[in-house]
């Protein structure tokens, strides 16, 4: 469900859409309606080549943030108070019903990091896999833990998910076998895009997010835990990440995001110089996620939120996660994918994962149609929606969505 009040004038988020031509161009959401920027851009109303017929946002992420400004203040210009009928026939032109359009992937993906940000959710899984012991592994208050995904499997919102297979042992077998997961879970997340990379061998310091970050979207790592319970010592995940991460479809910019900047949580010990920014880098954003088994569709009952979190709560920011990954030189390309690692709370219902909800089946989710789940059946739906509201300033991500099929 999209709310029309989460894409004014302060918002206006990015993507990639297509008509019944089937033609890929770029877009803003604004209100109801999505703009068509290739339309405007055609009409000489909007000065900026990279969105001409452009399948990707990738060139204009190249750009930089003086044009990235540059356009959102053109393009609240033209939406808001137009200087003439020719601007005002433009947008009109321009202007599509949200239903008349298919959403794509808004940037062609070259890397996908998945990181491991959140103390709260650390400190859960520590407590489920190694119950007695200390939560927390020795670096993770050093150090933005995270491993590298599988690009190619990056997909947007409504795309189905199948249950990945891989390999498979319970504490009783004599050896492995080839098996669907069933342990199929969900990561509530966000994802930041980059704009401008680094050359190679130049790390890019915790201060510039502003030059090479372009914005979030909200963002969704499937995760296999029976997979990864096998496969993940000594290198971490492989199989039960990569068959499927989901993202929403528009990018809010760090322009629209820039009113909900908050103090950052406390860190103890210090961290390395490298990884302190003078600037807080924590967003106050409201996750929701929800769940919709087949019976509930069946019987028209509505989705039923499982978590409320917030992402400002994050051990490490965008801006040391940026830091850490080009330390060694590595570089960042525009486009490329950066998660935040799974969102949970401090609270009860806070958790961004069912293994952490349900405490990895102990504790089953009691659904209002009187099922219960532990891990995701075939057929369940998973809604993730984010919005930030603060000081009466309100901006939306959307959602993203998946269904599961077998």
């Amino acid at each position: 469900m999209i709310d029309p009040e989460d894409f004014g004038l302060q918002n206006l988020p990015y993507g990639i859409i297509s008509d019944a031509s089937g033609r890929k161009r770029p877009a803003v959401a604004f209100a109801d309606r999505v703009i068509d920027l290739d339309a405007l851009v055609g009409a000489n109303v909007l000065d900026e080549e990279s969105l001409r017929g452009a399948e990707s946002l990738n060139a204009f992420l190249s750009r930089g943030r003086t044009t990235w400004t540059s356009v959102r203040r053109r393009l609240q210009q033209l939406l808001g108070t137009p200087a003439d009928a020719a601007e005002r026939n433009a947008v009109a032109a321009a202007s599509l019903a949200r239903d008349a359009v298919t959403m794509h992937l808004p940037i062609a993906i070259g890397d996908y990091v998945d990181f491991y940000s959140s103390l709260e959710h650390a400190t859960n899984l520590g407590r489920i896999l190694r119950p007695g012991g200390e939560p927390l592994l020795p670096n993770y208050r050093h150090i933005p833990i995270g491993y590298h995904g599988r690009a190619g499997t990056v997909v947007p919102s409504g795309t189905p998910v199948s249950r990945p297979h891989g390999q498979l042992k319970a504490a009783d077998a004599a050896a492995p076998h080839l098996g669907p997961t069933g342990l199929l879970d969900v990561e509530l997340e966000m994802g930041w895009i980059a704009g401008p990379g680094n050359l190679a061998g130049e790390p890019i310091a915790a201060d510039d997010v502003r030059a090479h970050v372009f914005g979030y979207v909200l963002l969704n790592d499937w995760s296999a835990r029976d997979i990864q319970a096998w496969e993940y010592q000594p290198l971490g995940p492989f199989l039960s990440k990569s068959f499927a991460t989901s993202i929403s479809p528009w990018i809010v910019t760090l322009d629209a995001l820039e009113p909900f900047r908050v103090t950052e949580p406390a860190r103890d010990p210090e961290p390395l110089p490298y990884l302190r920014a003078r600037e807080s880098w924590a967003y106050d954003v409201e996750l929701e996620m929800l769940l919709q088994t087949a019976r509930m569709r069946e019987r028209d009952q509505p989705p039923h939120t499982i978590s409320r979190t917030n992402l400002r709560g994050m051990y490490w920011t965008v801006a040391q996660q940026l830091a850490h990954v080009t330390a060694n030189g590595a570089t960042i390309r525009p486009g490329d994918l950066f998660g935040t690692g799974t969102i949970s709370g401090d609270r009860p219902g806070s958790a961004g994962s069912l293994i952490e909800l349900t405490w990895r089946g102990r504790d089953p989710l009691a659904l209002p149609d009187g099922e219960t789940r532990t891990f995701l059946e075939d057929g369940d739906t998973v809604i993730m929606r984010g919005r930030a509201r603060r000081d009466g300033a309100r901006i939306g991500f959307g959602e993203v969505t998946g269904t599961i099929r077998g």
